[in-house]
């Protein structure tokens, strides 16, 4: 797990952004030669940032942003800065996605990606939601799976994915399911040993930073009407997709 989350503040985004990239590299170097050659995605997580950090980014080459607050996410990809400087951005939602917030998502500008599908009634909510947008590409979406068994996690049970992946591909013809999510265990006693659920070069396709890039995060103006949602500090988190 990487700490620097005072890179950006004292450096710069574009130093810190060139200094992840780098380490994601050198992870993707010592993979082994049978896993399939894809290309990690660096997804900035942008919370609590304000968008002149997200345009910063932009200017620097940073496309893929995640964003854990549906509220925070829409203000921030409907800001006309954001959208007039950064024409090609993708969004990412990353957080806990409650059905009664489905819609409110579905109308953010940009929408790229929803990391967090964890039922079958979320996937067929997402699912009716983004037809009725009438958007001519279907919203890629992951599965999230708690691998690390914590009951303060949000995601479905190893045994329950494969039943919910199905259910996607079958009856949600608006969803592209692109791979699995999982958050790692934090308390990992580190004398054992790296953390095996941080270990990029076991193949991870998709890298999410956040206070690494952009400095420690301010939890004072958290959006209230996403208190409830999985409030998710790790510096690095790995998701397991394409």
């Amino acid at each position: 797990m990487w700490r620097a989350g005072s890179m950006s503040a004292e450096l710069g985004v574009g130093f810190a952004l060139r200094a992840v990239n780098e380490r994601v590299q050198q992870a993707v170097a010592r993979r082994p030669r049978d896993l399939p050659a894809i290309q990690p995605r660096l997804v900035a997580v942008s919370k609590t940032k304000p968008a002149d950090m997200v345009i910063e980014a932009y200017r620097h080459g940073q496309r893929t942003f995640g964003e854990n607050y549906v509220q925070e996410l829409l203000e921030k990809a409907s800001n006309p800065k954001i959208l007039s400087s950064c024409p090609e951005i993708k969004w990412h939602f990353i957080g806990h996605l409650q059905k009664q917030n489905v819609n409110k998502l579905m109308a953010v500008p940009n929408l790229f990606m929803l990391e967090t599908v964890d039922s079958v009634k979320l996937a067929d909510k997402v699912n009716s939601s983004w037809q009725k947008k009438g958007s001519p590409e279907r919203l890629k979406v992951m599965v999230q799976v708690n691998t690390s068994g914590e009951e303060s996690k949000h995601g479905l049970l190893p045994s329950e994915t494969v039943a919910v992946v199905e259910h996607i591909n079958a009856k949600c013809p608006s969803l592209e399911f692109v791979g699995l999510m999982t958050i790692g265990s934090f308390g990992h006693d580190f004398s054992q040993g790296p953390n095996p659920d941080f270990q990029i070069e076991a193949g991870s396709t998709n890298v999410r930073v956040g206070s690494t890039i952009f400095g420690e995060r301010d939890y004072s103006k958290k959006p209230a009407l996403d208190k409830s949602a999985a409030d998710l500090k790790a510096p690095v988190e790995v998701a397991q997709g394409h």
